[in-house]
């Protein structure tokens, strides 16, 4: 089943983001070669793709998961988490609609 992790950075969490973001991505990368990774990308705190010295507010991570407690263990060990850029996270369930796809 898919589940959505909603994840809120501290305030001035650049700084974090920026030494923590090597090991991020790198689980990000496995989990995408494993097949599990539908889309993940961060929130920029102004309306840019490039917020610079603004930020990021949060992230948004969709993927595959066996279950709810393997989605929230997933969430709980994700590298910014464990170095301070997230103040929560949120992992709920996911039910794709559009765009479809061979299960919907």
């Amino acid at each position: 089943m898919l589940y959505s992790i909603f994840a809120y950075d501290v305030a001035n969490s650049l700084p974090l983001r920026a030494k923590a973001r090597p090991e991020h991505i790198a689980r990000l990368k496995a989990l995408d070669e494993a097949g599990h990774l539908i889309l993940a990308g961060p929130n920029p705190a102004i309306d840019s793709d490039t917020p610079g010295e603004a930020g990021f507010t949060g992230s948004l991570i969709v993927a595959e998961f066996n279950s709810l407690k393997a989605a929230q263990q997933w969430a709980s060990e994700d590298p910014y988490l464990v170095a301070g850029v997230y103040e929560k996270v949120d992992v709920k369930p996911f039910k794709q609609v559009l765009p479809k796809t061979s299960s919907t």
